[in-house]
């Protein structure tokens, strides 16, 4: 796969014996800063809040020539209801909510940061504005890291070599597709639909393209490529890059549909990783199901 992110090798050990266990092999990835550099500068800026107080830290963090800007790496703060308290290059967002802000794919990205700082810490992916390319929207990476129970901080890494740039027309014949599965299983029912959606030579199994479906609790309910997998929880899996993807896929379902990326195999391709973005839509408030399309592919899968 083209270049991501370098991770380190005690973190990425840990992160392979999870993709092993999926079905994930493990990526190539590189980058111009690596993962143990933008965690210690979250955990720095996380320490230097508890020791100088929220006001002066938000202040300081804002500051687009402060202590806080190293080179692509600065800071954003939000609350945990999506306002913007800190930001250095948006300081018009400051005391704005961007609760339901999305990014060129539809991807709900401030609440996706909102849903993995609750968990303590986290990563997640989302197209934004890189300052040092003239704000050309380019596929970041970021990590989040919760404060205390009223805000969270978070930084990221532009990954520019990587294209993040789903057409469209793509993204809408992807959902047509999922919701086309979603009225199939609220007429047949989860029993009958599941073995449908299993076969890998079934009705909705289309070149490459399937859909897949789990509960909330993270079990795995249908996935033709990877049959392997059925029956088995992932609410622990991460893609190579740290990202908890069966978590993000619960988060957004719950909400009763949307987008959300992540690192995959792509089938149509000998099983290589790939950026993928993937549409969910709840079902039932029980299970829910979905599909993706993968970069520089206009093909869902």
């Amino acid at each position: 796969m083209a270049a991501i992110l370098l991770l380190s090798a005690i973190v990425f050990g840990t992160q392979s014996a999870l993709a092993e266990k999926s079905g994930i092999a493990r990526a190539s990835i590189s980058a111009s800063l690596n993962e143990t550099q933008l965690v210690s500068f979250v955990e720095s800026a996380v320490a230097y809040a508890h020791e100088h107080g929220k006001e002066m830290s938000l202040k300081e963090f804002s500051n687009k020539t402060g202590s806080f800007i190293n080179g692509e790496l600065y800071l954003f703060a939000y609350d945990f209801n999506g306002t913007c308290i800190a930001h250095p290059f948006k300081t018009d967002w400051i005391g704005e909510s961007k609760l339901n802000e999305s990014d060129s794919n539809g991807v709900l990205y401030v609440r996706e940061g909102i849903n993995a700082a609750k968990e303590g810490a986290g990563f997640h992916y989302l197209i934004f504005p890189n300052p040092a390319h003239d704000n050309k929207s380019e596929l970041k990476i970021a990590y989040v890291m919760k404060v205390d129970d009223n805000w969270f901080l978070g930084s990221g890494i532009y990954l520019s070599n990587i294209s993040a740039s789903f057409d469209k027309e793509a993204r809408d014949e992807l959902a047509a597709y999922v919701n086309e599965a979603l009225q199939f299983a609220k007429e047949n029912g989860e029993e009958e639909s599941l073995p449908v959606f299993n076969d890998i030579n079934g009705t909705f199994t289309r070149d490459g393209r399937y859909i897949f479906a789990r509960d909330y609790n993270g079990q795995s309910l249908a996935l033709p490529y990877q049959p392997e997998i059925i029956g088995t929880n992932g609410i622990d899996d991460q893609d190579p890059n740290g990202v908890y993807l069966i978590r993000q896929l619960i988060d957004v379902a719950k909400i009763g549909n949307g987008f959300t990326y992540y690192i995959y195999p792509d089938p149509t391709r000998n099983m290589t990783e790939k950026l993928k973005l993937s549409y969910v839509v709840d079902v039932e408030g029980t299970w829910f199901l979905g599909s993706g399309i993968y970069a520089n592919d206009e093909e869902a899968n």
